[in-house]
């Protein structure tokens, strides 16, 4: 059938309209491929880093921060809008569990190959499918021994009656759960209710005697002077070993609490290919000892690891020796047990 004036016309004007629609939509993909959200653990990714990646790819970050795992993982399950999350080995397990994380495509990492072997066969993501390792560490105590001469070796030398209200800890319940349960020589992965009755046992007697809660920056009370003692993060123990050989590194005689934190994609993620760039970006050594130097946990980054300086190396708190490695054990999810954790230590911290 021959075309008709009217119709000539018609589909002229349907064609610029599909035009001027597609110069509306262009700029505005154009800009959501410039983005990348990033939720993150408070102070552990460097300025300088995010600084770094958006001068060489023109991506701009945003950054959100959380505390713990735990509110992690709720605010993604609420539908929070992130296209890279910076969860724990045990949080990976809880999310892959809930079919959460899209895979890593093929290729789009390459910088992988410069990660320690023993950081690439993790029980939460074999052959890193999922993940690349951002650092790892621990969690210990810390002693300040100009003001305190006690030889401090377990959690039980640290919460005692005379060091009330000197003594800072993680403001985390699972952490919190998982030091009194060690002290009994229990998992502290085998949280049952009976358990539970018994760290609640030891802990009403060891939170009165807690100065400062903070799971951001708990070195900043030891440094201040307002407390002499704790159990904090290992990179915050290795930045007060860089501040004065005063404060003393202490792994507990029942173990400590071992962690990889890692980069993983959600799969709700709008910008996934942007964030594979800032995985692979930031497994260069170069960009990755700009972490270690600002945020000194183990670097599982063998090529970094040769641009550290050799006092960074030996500290004790970011690089600990095989025999302190021995007595380190990881978490793993624990499912609908965290909430009764965190229904514990509000119970505790409220009486």
């Amino acid at each position: 059938m021959k075309n008709t004036y009217f119709q000539i016309l018609f589909r002229g004007y349907l064609l610029a309209m599909l035009a001027m629609i597609a110069v509306a939509i262009v700029p505005s993909a154009q800009a959501q491929s410039k983005q990348l959200n990033l939720y993150c653990w408070s102070e552990y990714v460097p300025q300088s880093v995010i600084d770094k990646f958006t001068e060489a790819t023109g991506i701009k970050v945003s950054v959100e921060n959380y505390a713990s795992n735990e509110e992690m993982l709720q605010k993604l399950l609420g539908g929070g809008n992130y296209d890279l999350i910076q969860p724990s080995n045990y949080t990976v397990e809880a999310l892959r569990k809930a079919d959460l994380l899209a895979p890593i495509s093929e290729g789009s990492v390459p910088n992988i190959k410069n990660i320690a072997p023993e950081f690439t066969e993790l029980d939460c993501d074999k052959g890193n499918k999922y993940t690349v390792p951002w650092m790892a560490g621990h969690v210990a105590i810390v002693v300040n021994t100009d003001k305190v001469k006690d030889d401090i070796k377990s959690y039980n030398d640290v919460f005692q009656d005379k060091f009330k209200k000197r003594i800072v800890v993680l403001d985390d319940s699972r952490e919190l759960v998982a030091w009194a349960l060690t002290t009994r020589g229990i998992d502290p992965n085998d949280i049952t209710d009976e358990n539970l009755e018994k760290a609640r046992e030891i802990l009403s007697k060891w939170l009165p005697l807690v100065k400062v809660y903070d799971s951001d920056s708990p070195k900043t009370a030891l440094i201040n002077g307002d407390v002499d003692l704790g159990i904090v993060w290992s990179g915050e123990g290795a930045l007060l070993q860089r501040e004065s050989k005063k404060f003393k590194w202490i792994i507990p005689t029942e173990g400590a609490d071992a962690f990889v934190d890692l980069l993983a994609i959600p799969k709700s993620a709008k910008n996934k290919e942007n964030a594979e760039k800032f995985m692979n970006f930031i497994l260069q050594p170069e960009i990755s000892v700009l972490i270690s130097e600002d945020f000194p946990y183990t670097n599982p980054n063998l090529e970094a690891r040769k641009l550290l300086k050799p006092e960074d190396l030996a500290n004790p708190a970011s690089y600990p020796s095989a025999e302190d490695q021995r007595k380190m054990h990881f978490f793993h999810d624990i499912g609908t047990k965290a909430s009764d954790i965190d229904a514990l230590i509000t119970d505790l911290k409220g009486s």
